[in-house]
């Protein structure tokens, strides 16, 4: 009866891996109550590698090639099972497949803005985004720490993990890389490299070689950029108050002229446009002598009296105040200018 139950038996004379589509990283090869025969043949194809467990340790690793399996291509399953060289019998081990090519286009990206220390900013919320690709390099280290017992291991479980780590390692890359945020986002290969650089090691963990990352966009959040914006307009400008308030108030006009113009029709908004415009012209002078030689007052006060528009209305007037006083806010007035302004606007009211 032993005789019969072992003439029944299945054994397999060729082990081996046809990867069918995209995706998947380790793949347990069905045995069942199949044994492998003494002298099988194992095909371990190029962007492979195999593993034989048995009893639940790793017993040899094949890297791509084509494998008679006996007591000399199994050294440590032999040791193990303590075989002489000359046995003959079937052996029965779990043979574990992996993927070593590449897996292209993982993405990564910041869900929400993420704070980083910043040499010209003090401080910068930032986003970031782009791809990168990873491969399996120790096939031992990653069915212990990763893939396990499963029958097949996909990239999308894996994935997510792998993202969570460039995230988490963001802000120390930036930090090594020594970057100032305006640098760091006209240099996005830099800052590729100083992430590729600290992740290796985390990913070498896990047995998986990172192979190259990419940063497609470094951004601020949009009420940041603004702010940005406009210092380097200030930059663009230089010291000329003038000019920087000639264009601030181009920027003003159609408020100016939707606010004075919502019942009056094209008199409405050529007026406001009007009252735009004067009080541009008034605000760029004044600013620009503040910043020049002091003249003396009488000279100054005729030049006010003719620079200074007929008919300002009290809500121009306020309006413009407030927009000096967000100037303020963001430093670009100090106070003393701001204060200076501020009187002689009032004055206009009297």
């Amino acid at each position: 009866m032993a005789l019969m139950d072992f003439i029944k038996k299945q054994f397999i004379d060729i082990i081996q891996w046809t990867e069918e589509g995209d995706g998947t990283l380790a793949w347990r090869f069905p045995m069942r109550d199949m044994e492998i025969q003494n002298g099988g043949t194992l095909v371990v194809r190029e962007s492979q590698m195999a593993i034989f467990v048995n009893e639940g340790q790793v017993a040899d690793v094949f890297t791509p090639g084509t494998y008679k399996l006996t007591t000399q291509t199994l050294p440590v399953l032999t040791y193990l099972k303590n075989w002489d060289k000359l046995f003959e019998s079937p052996f029965k081990s779990d043979v574990y497949f992996f993927s070593t090519r590449q897996q292209i286009d993982q993405k990564w990206g910041t869900p929400q803005p993420i704070t980083i220390r910043d040499k010209d900013f003090g401080a910068v919320r930032l986003r970031a985004f782009g791809n990168y690709a990873f491969r399996i390099a120790d096939p031992k280290l990653f069915h212990t720490e990763i893939s396990g017992t499963r029958e097949m291991y996909p990239v999308a479980d894996l994935e997510g993990q792998l993202r969570g780590l460039v995230l988490q390692n963001i802000s120390n890359a930036i930090a090594g890389s020594g970057l100032p945020f305006l640098d760091l986002a006209a240099n996005q290969v830099m800052f590729a490299d100083a992430l590729t650089k600290e992740l290796a090691p985390i990913f070498a963990k896990l047995g998986i070689l990172i192979e190259s990352l990419t940063v497609q966009n470094v951004s601020l959040p949009e009420e940041l950029q603004k702010i940005l914006d406009q210092k380097i307009g200030m930059g663009m400008v230089g010291n000329d108050m003038g000019k920087f308030m000639q264009y601030q108030t181009a920027q003003a006009i159609p408020k100016f002229a939707e606010a004075s113009g919502g019942g009056g029709g094209i008199a409405g908004d050529a007026m406001g446009l009007g009252a735009g415009v004067a009080l541009g012209q008034v605000l760029a002078q004044n600013l620009q002598q503040g910043l020049q030689t002091p003249v003396a007052p009488a000279a100054a006060a005729a030049a006010q009296a003719a620079a200074a528009p007929l008919g300002v209305k009290p809500e121009d007037v306020m309006a413009t105040l407030e927009k000096l006083g967000d100037l303020k806010s963001k430093g670009i007035l100090t106070q003393e200018e701001f204060d200076a302004k501020k009187a002689e606007l009032l004055k206009k009211l009297v």
